[in-house]
């Protein structure tokens, strides 16, 4: 028997069997494409590790394959995902933090992707695609307990101020002076009671009154109504009075215009023939029988002779 080609066969199968085995673990014929993406969380990623499982709506879809610091701003923590090549990646997709069962082993949610979203592709310049986050429930409950916190604190103080020893007097003060209001109305309560009932009678007139109301109204109302008839007729008489004080206007400037002018020339005439008679009976006073012989001739003067001129 040859023992070493034995050797050599049995070497040559192990060879083999480690070449199967490494081809198998990196995948061999089962070999999976991915696509890298990142995501940039502002929040602790305390418990994620590489190779932490990304999920799609509670699918399997990739892994973590890079944890690091952000070199420009050491509050910040990159992430870049292996994500099974053809996963529907969307612009509107978002990652979140999320741990798993009680263990507390974090992995990453991926949740959004409408129908009608634009796939998810790398920025002008930037290597790769970027996939929004948002802060995951333990930041969420973080956050809100320490605004709680810091109110429940505020609170404190403002407590602690309003109970200060000078407002702890002056409410004693305060339920004092109540203390002495009350013992005073309980020793005038007889009083009250009056003052009371009087106040119900005052209401009861008052209601009487609102009662009486609309017939006082109406009767204001006839009253209203025959003011204004009044009012109608005295605006009719105006009116007529204005009508006859028109009219008695017209005559008159009728009689300055026509009759006034003839007045006044008939006085003119009446005064020319006065003055006439005023001097034809002077003249009968001065010679009475002028009137039946006429005047008498008047004699020649000196060196007249009577017809020679």
């Amino acid at each position: 028997m040859n023992y070493a080609l034995v050797g050599a066969f049995v070497l040559l199968l192990g060879a083999a069997l480690i070449a199967v085995a490494l081809w198998l673990a990196a995948g061999g014929a089962f070999r999976q494409d991915y696509d890298l993406y990142l995501a940039v969380e502002d929040e602790s990623v305390a418990g994620l590790n590489i190779n932490a499982p990304v999920k799609y709506n509670g699918v399997d879809v990739g892994k973590v394959q890079e944890i690091r610091l952000d070199r420009d701003n050491p509050q910040r923590v990159n992430l870049i995902f292996a994500i099974e090549r053809g996963t529907p990646i969307k612009e509107d997709c978002v990652a979140v933090l999320k741990t798993q069962g009680l263990t507390g082993i974090a992995y990453v949610e991926l949740s959004g992707g409408a129908r009608d979203a634009a796939p998810l592709a790398a920025k002008h310049g930037e290597p790769l695609p970027e996939i929004r986050t948002k802060p995951s429930l333990s930041a969420r409950l973080e956050n809100i307990l320490t605004s709680v916190l810091a109110k429940l604190d505020n609170t404190s103080s403002n407590l602690n101020a309003f109970l200060s020893a000078e407002n702890r007097d002056a409410f004693t003060a305060t339920l004092r002076n109540l203390a002495a209001i009350v013992q005073t109305v309980a020793e005038h309560q007889d009083r009250l009671s009056a003052g009371m009932v009087d106040g119900a009678h005052t209401l009861a007139n008052t209601a009487r009154a609102s009662d009486a109301m609309p017939a006082l109204v109406a009767r204001v109302g006839r009253g209203a109504d025959a003011i204004e008839r009044m009012g109608t007729a005295v605006a009719a008489t105006s009116a007529s009075a204005g009508v006859t004080v028109a009219a008695v206007g017209a005559d008159v400037a009728r009689f300055s215009n026509e009759t006034l002018p003839a007045l006044q020339a008939l006085l003119s005439e009446l005064a020319v023939l006065t003055s006439s008679l005023q001097r034809v009976s002077a003249q009968i006073e001065r010679d009475p029988r002028g009137m039946l012989f006429g005047r008498p001739p008047v004699a020649d003067g000196p060196g007249e002779a009577r017809g020679v001129q």
